[in-house]
């Protein structure tokens, strides 16, 4: 029996020890692993997760029961000191030695610290492991304790620094990114995408200092600022260094194995290092010159080594390494792909900026427009799987490149179906997995669920960037085998929403536990609940006081909670066309229970600052003066934008604002599978965005043009001509049936847009349905419309004046007083809440 010894249990280490024991011929080998940390294999590209619920346990890729219930001998928190080559042994630490046939060295990186005079101080922390964490979680505390106000700067602008900049953000300290570069993540982003980006991180309360060289950490015992300049001071109380990685090299130097010039192992395309015996793998492995970063790549070459080692030779690395990513950073997608920058010489560039959206879409093209050789999507990146294979693949591609970028609505192109990918198309990059290995595990195997795929496959299981595409082949597959594809809610309803919502209908259902009793299984849980709830308070138009037990926090308090712990209040402005006397009393309760103050982009004030025992106290005040609930906090209409209208635009083709206030309280109060908004325009100039809504009437000689589908969200696509021309009546009536189809027939959570994108024959199959009722259902369509219409009750009046709904205001369940914990400070005259918050 011949031994293999790894020394590393970092994710690439783990890798190598799963597929080795999946191999047949694992028996004829005995495995050794070491890791210097206190625990198993975790996950570190999720390692910020852990600010959450500083659960490690969570983080664990396997248990050590895993490891030794696979005959794997797992010594963790023993670090390695020696290898010698000539005996084929290593040492540790603890001066144990052990034998080896194979050695897989799988030690990683460690965080680079610049030379920077002051580094060593208190307060200085890496961002690598789960102790470094712990030790700025403590670190944190201690100084909120001390300064409520303090700040924390990460010195460094790429992927791990925007990372550590949430972490800051989530520990409660006033953020700082620092990056010597003029520009943030400098490797993935150009110039004009970064800046998109640096927008977005701005808007949301990250300070950017870009062009920063640090000269020296500043304080006696613990860091009290940074200087850039002999003028350039930034006061801060912690630093985070996330300024790159540095390829744990030790032992292949001190054992005289080929290195590079600047670090790294030297590794040939089987992996092997210098020694034959010995193997290099993940971010120790300098491949091709690189050291890659990248978890796919790692994986990649532990399946290698594992077949190098067993026998299977024919398996080398590819001569080229993908280093397309996807990435969700503090919220926001990144992903770049192919070649991400390209010479004018080499290809066209094509760019779709929107800066008030925080996008940035850009694809490079052949010179002939043939094909896509890379691209960079900043804000959304929603299209990065198909843009990705169609790279990969060599796909054909519009004869206008730019239709792959372009909103929906603006000449976008469609991708078409995952299924029209080659099988031997790579959909999960991380564990190499096929279209055709997956459409056969589902055809072949009988594996019908992402679950089950994910079980037989390993697809999904790394980076879960290949999910959206992994689901499509699985439900296009099952389509094609002639079986239904249901979306179930959970597992507690084997049921679609659609279904759930014609049982709750058809058979009278009004409480969740009968319900769940009746057509469900187990207690329910967070996905099922509020939708249950959508679907009475669509039916049967109850408000959400009805069953607050089963709604989120937001529809349980009719409010919206905001990161501090306070709520928004926001009074419905129909058509935003508000009287002074509403304006002034307005002012008076906001200014009474010292709230902040803000005009929407939907014509309304929010007001935010309120402690959950205010709320019932400003919305009794605020009904006093006439108004009635927003409903921002709902999954139902939020507002129908205006223009002003003929009444007193000198190009307005018809009175807007009238026309908006109708729709907006014919609306009102409706739930639905999400929010939706309206808007109606008074000329084709779209002052008031009718097109960027979810439905909108732009006025025209001849009556109203009618557009729906439209969302301004994080991925913005224009509405779709409904109808054109049609008169008042007509148009309401047609929207009427729109609504409450999109609402019978939605999954939850999908906005209109989506629905639209998704329902088979899109827009000319809602004309048909709404306009030539096609299905025969528009007058049933047009009753159940006007019932909820006819019953709407403003949901915070009824919570004002019943004393047992009221009685739930209160920050604890056994007590009356207020929540201490909440703390706000003054900016522009208001305040705002603590950044500790």
């Amino acid at each position: 029996m011949k031994t293999v010894i790894v020394i590393g249990n970092g994710m690439v280490g783990y890798k190598f020890c799963e597929k080795f024991v999946a191999k047949e011929t694992n028996e004829d080998y005995k495995l050794i692993v070491f890791g210097d940390e206190p625990r198993p294999a975790y996950d570190r590209v999720h390692l910020s997760e852990f600010f959450e619920n500083q659960d490690a346990k969570a983080l664990e890729m396997a248990s050590a029961e895993w490891y030794a219930e696979n005959g794997i001998k797992l010594m963790i928190n023993e670090r390695v000191t020696d290898i010698n080559r000539e005996e084929k042994t290593i040492t540790t630490a603890n001066n144990q030695n052990f034998s080896y046939d194979y050695l897989v060295l799988a030690t990683g990186s460690s965080a680079f610290v610049p030379p920077i005079k002051g580094v060593e101080k208190k307060g200085v922390f890496v961002y690598r492991t789960i102790e470094d964490l712990e030790g700025m979680l403590s670190y944190a505390a201690a100084l909120k304790t001390k300064n409520p106000n303090a700040k924390a700067a990460v010195l460094g602008g790429g992927l791990l620094g925007l990372e550590a900049g949430k972490a800051v953000m989530d520990m409660g300290l006033e953020p700082h990114i620092v990056e010597f570069a003029p520009k943030l993540m400098p490797r993935q982003l150009d110039s004009r995408s970064s800046q998109v980006l640096q927008l977005k991180l701005e808007s949301i309360g990250l300070h950017i200092h870009l062009s920063k060289a640090t000269n020296q950490i500043l304080g006696d015992d613990a860091i009290v600022g940074m200087e850039f300049g002999e003028d350039d001071v930034l006061d801060v109380e912690m630093l985070v260094i996330s300024a790159g990685i540095r390829p744990r090299d030790e032992l292949g130097k001190s054992s005289g194995l080929k290195m590079g010039v600047r670090g790294g192992i030297v590794v040939d395309h089987k992996m092997q290092t210098s020694d034959q015996s010995i193997y290099a793998i993940g971010e120790i492995a300098l491949y091709n010159q690189m050291i890659y970063g990248l978890v796919a790549p790692g994986y990649e070459m532990a399946t290698v080594a594992v077949d190098q080692i067993t026998g299977k030779t024919d398996n080398i690395m590819a001569a080229e390494i993908d280093m397309s990513t996807k990435l969700k950073l503090i919220g926001v997608d990144v992903a770049s792909f192919g070649e991400p920058f390209m010479p004018a010489a080499k290809g066209h560039s094509i760019i779709f900026e929107n800066k008030t959206q925080h996008l940035y879409k850009r694809i490079n093209v052949s010179l002939d427009g043939q094909r896509l050789l890379g691209g960079i999507l900043v804000g959304d990146a929603s299209d990065y799987s198909m843009l990705h294979q169609i790279y990969l693949n060599s796909m054909p591609i519009p004869s206008d490149p730019s239709q792959l970028i372009l909103p929906a609505g603006d000449g976008a192109a469609s991708f078409g179906s995952a299924m029209d990918l080659p099988d031997t198309a790579v959909v999960c990059s991380c564990e190499a997995v096929t279209k055709g290995q997956v459409c056969c595990s589902v055809k072949d195997d009988g594996n019908e669920t992402v679950k089950a795929i994910a079980k037989a496959t390993k697809a999904t299981t790394g980076c879960g960037g290949c999910k959206p595409m992994v689901t499509d082949l699985v439900n296009e597959t099952l389509k094609s085998l002639g079986k239904v594809v249901k979306e179930r809610i959970c597992e507690h309803f084997d049921y679609s929403r659609q279904e759930l919502y014609d049982i709750v209908k058809m058979k009278n259902i009004q409480d969740y536990d009968e319900l769940l009793d009746t057509h469900g299984k187990g207690n329910g849980c967070e996905t099922c609940k509020p939708l249950a709830a959508s679907l009475f308070a669509s039916i049967f138009n109850e408000t959400a006081n009805k069953q607050d037990t089963i709604q989120d926090t937001n529809d349980r308090y009719l409010a919206n909670i905001q990161r501090n712990g306070t709520y928004s209040v926001v009074p419905r402005v129909a058509g935003g066309e508000i009287s002074p006397k509403q304006m002034i009393a307005m002012g008076r309760i906001a200014q009474k229970y010292d709230l902040y103050t803000k005009i929407t982009g939907g014509q309304r004030i929010d007001m935010f600052g309120a402690k959950l025992h205010e709320l019932p106290l400003i919305w009794e005040e605020l009904i006093a003066e006439g108004f009635e609930t927003g409903q921002a906090y709902g999954k139902s209409l939020r507002t129908v934008k205006s223009c002003v209208g003929s009444t007193w635009c000198r190009y307005g083709m018809d009175e807007s604002v009238s026309f908006a206030i109708e729709i907006e309280n014919r609306y009102k109060g409706i739930r639905s599978p999400h929010k939706f908004k309206g808007g109606v325009s008074g000329c084709i100039r779209e002052c008031a965005e009718a097109r960027g809504k979810d439905f909108g009437f732009i006025a025209v000689e001849g009556g109203w043009n009618i557009y729906i589908g439209g969302n301004g969200g994080a991925t913005p696509k224009h509405a779709l001509l409904l109808a054109e021309k049609v008169d008042k009546e007509t148009a309401i009536k047609y929207v009427d049936r729109f609504l409450m189809y999109y609402i019978q027939t939605a999954q939850p959570l999908m906005r209109t847009a989506a629905w639209l994108d998704k329902l088979e024959g899109g827009i000319d199959y809602v004309k048909d349905v709404v306009i030539n009722d096609c299905l025969g259902i528009v007058n049933q369509l047009d009753t159940e419309m006007q019932h909820l219409a006819d019953t709407y009750k403003c949901e915070w009046k009824e919570a004002v004046e019943n004393p047992e709904i009221r009685a739930k205001y209160t920050h604890f369940v056994n007590s009356t007083e207020e929540d201490e914990n909440i703390e706000f400070v003054s900016l522009r005259e208001q305040k705002m809440p603590a950044p500790w918050a």
